[in-house]
């Protein structure tokens, strides 16, 4: 029943008009903000968006908040949080309809929580899934080409991420409690900042890293307050680096996740949280689902996370190769997402494949109605080391071959679907899937050989 609404839905999108679609959109969304009587105007709502990061730095606000002592309740791709009740996100989709969002906030409302934390994504934006919350605090995380076909172009992809920033001003005059300041925090290091800069907000936070190059010289004069890290180490076990007088240590590598905490701490900070709480809540996290995840240690490492664009593939694999001696290799699995999506991507994911990995397993990933051989031709193209690739359709017979391949201290890295639980194909049928599971499940049957 659920595919075949699926399928119905893709036809009346191709049949109806647009506006058409943009009025359904709107219209669920504040019906379900009508019935459930606004209920975001009574708690305290942190959206947070960009092209990476967005997930963690979710998960990160959420930790400090109720290490503060706050109940919370928080959305993101990977799961629903109210207070300590938590479900897995199996929607598929990292920003719920607008109807859900509001059912999901007057839960929260229900519940007596004190804040929100929402993954808030462009195309959710594009829906107007946004529409009817009373956000308090806009984070933005980065910027990168992503959702390219959707949006039309560059720009309009970033000024649809926009449109959080533009919701602090509109939501001042609904908030119950009007000493309630709106507050944006932007990462500055990155160079759209200064197009996040020219929204409005009660107070105005940047974040950065000590030595990278600021992107405009009028940023440094335009923030309230600049959080800065200095001393950043980046190592086997973490991340460490010291944000004023206090040295965080934190058990999540890469230099992306330094971003991702100090987005975090901006929002905690300007909430009067004290450093030390947001030190030993940050410190507490062992590590987020489907980031960076070690599902297989030992005798080769093999690692799952959800890297969908070329920057963050990049990053996981320069984090992964500095652990790894001149005689290990780093093995990848992936594809690349079907369905007419931002198709460029795919020759520049063989391209950054080639550069870091001494063995490419190309298979299937989310296809849609796409024909899967064609989406991994593409992907080949950005190869110039033809001999180090593999091609296999069935993404579970591709994990196989790679941990067959792998020796000791080698390292597997599977990307793109993270702890996503359905792989979407042909006919709007979504398959049960966990590139973790079958992780676990096929080293079993190789060490009973």
């Amino acid at each position: 029943m659920e595919e075949d609404n699926v399928f119905l839905k893709e036809i009346l999108k191709k049949i109806l008009p647009k506006t058409f679609v943009n009025f359904y959109h709107f219209f669920l969304t504040f019906f379900g903000a009508l019935i459930f009587n606004f209920p975001s105007k009574n708690l305290k709502v942190v959206g947070v968006t960009g092209t990476n990061g967005k997930s963690t730095t979710v998960e990160f606000i959420t930790r400090i908040l109720e290490e503060a002592g706050f109940k919370i309740a928080s959305i993101s791709s990977i799961r629903f949080k109210i207070g300590k009740e938590k479900t897995h996100n199996f929607l598929k989709m990292t920003m719920p309809e607008g109807f859900l969002i509001q059912k999901f906030l007057k839960k929260a409302e229900r519940k007596r929580c004190n804040w929100v934390v929402l993954e808030v994504t462009s195309e959710g934006i594009k829906q107007f899934r946004h529409k009817f919350i009373d956000f308090d605090i806009a984070v933005f995380t980065n910027l990168r080409p992503e959702h390219i076909e959707a949006h039309g172009s560059f720009e309009k992809y970033r000024e649809a991420k926009g449109k959080l920033f533009e919701a602090l001003s509109k939501s001042k005059k609904y908030k119950k409690d009007k000493k309630v300041k709106k507050i944006s925090v932007i990462n500055i290091d990155d160079e759209n900042a200064s197009f996040y800069l020219k929204f409005w907000a009660d107070e105005k936070w940047g974040y950065r890293i000590e030595g990278e190059q600021l992107n405009s010289k009028e940023i440094a004069t335009l923030y309230d307050k600049i959080l800065e890290a200095r001393d950043c180490r980046i190592e086997k076990e973490g991340v460490s680096f010291k944000v004023k007088d206090k040295e965080f240590n934190l058990k999540l590598k890469g230099k992306f996740n330094i971003y991702n905490a100090l987005a975090a701490i901006c929002v905690a900070l300007s909430q009067g949280i004290d450093l030390e709480v947001i030190k030993s809540a940050l410190e507490k996290v062992g590590g987020v689902v489907g980031r960076l995840e070690e599902v297989i240690s030992y005798p080769f490492k093999v690692i799952v996370d959800y890297a969908h664009t070329p920057d963050a593939l990049e990053e996981v694999y320069k984090t992964l190769i500095q652990d790894l001696s001149k005689e290990n290799k780093l093995i990848c699995v992936f594809g690349a997402c079907g369905g007419g999506r931002d198709k460029w991507k795919r020759p520049k994911f063989g391209e950054i494949a080639d550069k870091y990995c001494r063995k490419i397993i190309l298979t299937n990933e989310d296809p849609y109605d796409e024909d899967p051989e064609q989406i991994l031709r593409d992907i080949e193209k950005g190869i110039q080391g033809k001999e180090k690739v593999v091609k296999i359709i069935d993404r579970r017979k591709a994990i196989k071959k790679a941990l067959e391949i792998a020796q000791s201290g080698d390292t597997v890295i599977i990307t793109g679907k993270g702890c996503e639980p359905w792989m979407c194909v042909k006919g709007g049928k979504k398959i049960p899937w966990d590139d973790r599971k079958i992780v676990k499940e096929e080293f079993e049957k190789l060490n009973k050989e």
